[in-house]
């Protein structure tokens, strides 16, 4: 089905989500088509927030919003939705549209596949009422359930849905760029030259493939290594566990911008810890480009500043390889806790 049409049938007038790669053709749509205008659409930092935007819309104009996600965000919406937009407490209607990851029989990656499973039933135990988009479904059967779904809505109850690979499309190509150099993977690359013997945590989507793959071409083995597949946003507690269980073991976090912003909490965390065997080094694409590249706010966000008041001992940004090899050198020497931004280009 055309995204056009999709959206058209849903006549909503604000969208919050978090990118999708099965929801390229929706993201990409809204991207074009809304720009930059944040009373239209906006990328959040996670699927809760973008709960509470639809419902701080509501509240302001109601009108009913839709929120969009992989279905590996489901379970960040499970705390607003049921404390919150339930018809139990402020009965906040809103349209969830959610890319289906590892639905049962399509083969997918392993981070997928319960979570996968269990989409469909933990949207009936928060009773959300979810309709299946597939590849088929038509205009008019869209429309029908469309119907049906707005007697719900109005009853202050919440709706989904979900969609299969393949189900939304759109002719035209977005494309997305900034204005760096640094290819994340060469930046890896140099972290894992720094890091020698030391354990290395990486977030998820292309930053462990990557990591996996130079290990692969080093002919290094993967025991240093713990590869973040799924759980966005929270390698950085994953690593700070590791450091603060293993404090003469130097401890290597390889972030990314939007896993960072997605619980930005865990880095005053970690500087209230102070482990000083933990460096934590972001790569910076403002982009959620392991799932299609649509742009994150980072390009707004002073991480370095941000370290420092959360009791970061030492941070830094570097643009270019030379400045970034030594600052993995003097992290290395260091022996405090640490945070080296890398802005770096899109690209994998």
């Amino acid at each position: 089905m055309d995204v056009k049409i999709f959206t058209d049938i849903l006549g909503v007038d604000f969208y919050a989500g978090v990118p999708d790669s099965q929801l390229k053709a929706l993201c990409d749509y809204l991207s074009d088509f809304y720009g930059s205008d944040p009373k239209r659409h906006i990328i959040a930092a996670n699927e809760g927030c973008c709960a509470a935007l639809a419902a701080g819309y509501y509240l302001a104009t109601r009108k009913i919003a839709a929120v969009y996600m992989q279905n590996s965000g489901v379970g960040n919406i499970i705390n607003p939705l049921a404390s919150a937009l339930s018809d139990r407490v402020y009965g906040i209607p809103c349209i969830f549209i959610i890319g289906w990851r590892g639905e049962p029989g399509v083969p997918d990656e392993p981070q997928h596949v319960f979570q996968g499973e269990a989409t469909l039933k933990l949207l009936e135990v928060m009773d959300v009422a979810a309709f299946v988009v597939d590849p088929e479904t038509s205009a008019r059967e869209l429309k029908e359930h469309m119907e049906r779904f707005k007697k719900v809505l109005a009853l202050g109850k919440s709706v989904a849905f979900v969609i299969r690979k393949g189900a939304l499309s759109r002719s035209e190509k977005a494309s997305y760029a900034n204005g760096f150099v640094m290819i994340r993977e060469e930046i890896i690359r140099q972290v894992v030259s720094a890091s020698g013997e030391d354990v290395i945590v990486s977030t998820t989507g292309k930053t462990s493939r990557e990591l996996f793959e130079i290990r692969e071409a080093n002919g290094q083995g993967h025991k240093r290594d713990f590869l973040t597949v799924g759980s966005m946003g929270h390698a950085s507690s994953i690593a700070l566990g590791i450091a603060l269980n293993k404090p003469n073991k130097r401890i290597w976090l390889i972030d990314g911008d939007g896993a960072a912003l997605m619980h930005m909490g865990a880095m005053a965390v970690a500087g209230g810890c102070k482990p000083r065997n933990l460096i934590h080094i972001l790569i910076n694409n403002e982009a959620h480009e392991s799932v299609g590249g649509m742009p994150t706010v980072a390009g707004t966000v002073d991480f370095t500043r941000i370290a420092n008041a959360c009791g970061y001992v030492y941070s830094a940004v570097v643009d270019d390889y030379k400045s970034l090899e030594r600052e993995l050198a003097a992290a290395k020497a260091r022996n405090k806790l640490t945070f080296i931004e890398a802005k770096a280009s899109l690209g994998a």
